[in-house]
């Protein structure tokens, strides 16, 4: 491998030397070059990806990282990863990822490493719904659904909190939550526990609502615990909201689902109840299927803590 290759950077039109066994995203943020990188070079996402226009047999072979990305995407010979990418010789490639929303996103001019825009936690998500929402919105003037919407997303609000959890999102009859970013180790049983308060707390209203509307409420809720990016979204600076994406996010929101049809109301997976283990009382263990996923998965009832 020589001491130095040289790259000519386009749409930039830029030439800038690479070291022996420096990976091209090194050497283009060192270069000032706005090159975006959402997982932090680390090979897990393609938003770094170039071009080589020429010199491609210059070019190292894929690492194991890069092969599986490749593959994925479909991506042809030409079409590399600068985070994985080291050089044998000088070539001209095309960065992929050009508007100035990515420059500032990335904010490759003030750092001169690559940094991700997400973590990699280990974390215990939930998911709770209002269970049978449609027929009670039908049901009840507007207003008086916003207004019961509110009551019961404050009560889940102070609980969530009171257990360490974030709330990430809203969506309409059901909200989302986080547990871990503070004390993962006890992630899982945090859930858990705020899982249990909201159940609690809903009952305490339910007689409130029976009282005005003729209506109760019950809520539906899924936890499960695994690894997923956590990050922030949106705008940049203080608009930006926290939130998680991967599987894990997905497993939740399905075993929340399944409460429809183990006729249960707090549902667990096989992975948060062993984080979990004998501090929490289970009733059912079922197997069920989860939508879009394959096979059975184990989804286990949480009655009470010891």
């Amino acid at each position: 491998m020589p001491a130095m290759a040289m790259v000519h950077y386009l749409p930039d039109d830029l030439q800038i030397e690479v070291r022996a066994r420096e990976r091209l995203l090194d050497a283009a943020l060192r270069a000032d070059i706005p090159h975006a990188h959402a997982c932090g070079g680390e090979g897990k996402c393609s938003t770094c990806r170039v071009l080589v226009l020429d010199g491609i047999e210059r070019c190292a072979p894929r690492t194991e990282a890069e092969v599986e990305i490749a593959q994925q995407l479909g991506f042809t010979e030409e079409m590399r990863l600068a985070c994985q990418l080291r050089l044998r010789g000088d070539i001209t490639a095309r960065r992929l990822v050009l508007d100035a929303t990515d420059v500032q996103f990335t904010d490759a001019r003030r750092r001169k490493r690559a940094t991700p825009v997400g973590d990699l936690r280990s974390i215990a998500v939930m998911f709770a719904d209002i269970r049978s929402f449609t027929p009670l919105a039908e049901a009840l003037l507007p207003y008086d659904v916003i207004y019961i919407l509110r009551r019961c997303f404050t009560d889940v609000h102070h609980i969530v909190s009171r257990y360490g959890g974030h709330i990430t999102a809203y969506m309409g009859d059901g909200v989302m939550a986080i547990f871990g970013l503070e004390s993962p180790e006890t992630a899982a049983r945090d859930a858990v526990r705020a899982g249990l308060g909201m159940l609690e707390a809903v009952a305490q209203r339910t007689p409130q609502f029976e009282k005005l509307y003729d209506r109760s409420i019950e809520l539906n809720i899924g936890i499960h615990w695994g690894e997923a990016i956590v990050g922030r979204i949106g705008s940049f600076g203080n608009a930006a909201v926290l939130t998680a994406v991967g599987d894990t996010v997905n497993v939740a929101r399905r075993i929340e689902e399944a409460n429809k049809q183990t006729g249960t109301r707090l549902l667990v997976s096989d992975a948060a109840a062993a984080q979990v283990g004998d501090a929490a009382i289970y009733g059912s263990r079922t197997k069920v299927e989860l939508a879009g996923k394959d096979g059975r998965h184990t989804v286990v009832e949480v009655v009470d803590l010891r």
